[in-house]
């Protein structure tokens, strides 16, 4: 006779993911979505990507940042803040080899213009913001601070762009020692190609991938 496969069950079903993600130990974080990455007139809607998913990502992220508030889950704003005085030599060299305009991608999200504004989802009182000067939310800022009073061991991660802020805050993380899940259909690129791509490597690498409504059961469970 040949023996039947044993049926494994899937890991991180609505109770196990419960736990993993509970108000005790996760904070939600919202990446980059700010006008010049998000809005129909920021700066990379006027350079021509795919903006398309962007919106409906953005209707997730609300949910998120709703439900994550409604079961007492830290919810953290990251942003990208560029200044003249953070424009290391390498960053400009590489956008001049690349574009042959070292300009270009330093006017976005520069201190002092509309294009740094958060959009769609948006800070309220006691939420903790973290402005960053390069992709990493954890590169020359006090986020790491921040996780370690609010006691977090757990990230729950969603925003814009997956393929670069994201990627980047989610691998500092990882190699920190902390659990990450990531909302895919809350967080986006400019492609679906792309974001599918990126998303397929931190899976494979870093994180585990959740939808919003699994992660809005799990913390609804927890003020029930």
């Amino acid at each position: 006779m040949t023996a039947m496969a044993e049926t494994k069950p899937e890991s991180g079903g609505p109770g196990e993911l419960a736990g993993w993600i509970s108000p005790k130990r996760a904070a939600l974080c919202v990446i980059d979505v700010q006008v010049d990455f998000a809005a129909p007139d920021g700066l990379m809607a006027s350079y021509g990507v795919d903006m398309s998913a962007v919106p409906g990502a953005i209707a997730n992220m609300k949910r998120l940042v709703a439900s994550a508030r409604g079961a007492g889950v830290p919810v953290i704003f990251i942003g990208l803040e560029t200044k003249a005085e953070t424009d290391s030599p390498v960053w400009m060299e590489r956008m001049r080899r690349r574009d042959g305009d070292p300009e270009s991608e330093s006017n976005v999200c520069r201190a002092g213009t509309p294009g740094v504004a958060f959009y769609g989802p948006l800070p309220q009182p006691g939420d903790a913001v973290v402005m960053k000067p390069k992709y990493s939310a954890f590169h020359a800022t006090n986020f790491a601070e921040i996780l370690m009073e609010k006691g977090v061991d757990t990230l729950v991660v969603c925003g814009l762009t997956t393929e670069c802020c994201i990627d980047n805050t989610v691998s500092d993380a990882f190699h920190r020692d902390y659990h990450i899940i990531i909302a895919d259909d809350a967080s986006a690129a400019y492609g679906d190609d792309v974001h599918r791509s990126a998303l397929n490597i931190l899976e494979m690498n870093c994180a585990v991938l959740r939808s919003t409504a699994e992660i809005e059961d799990a913390w609804s469970a927890a003020h029930v």
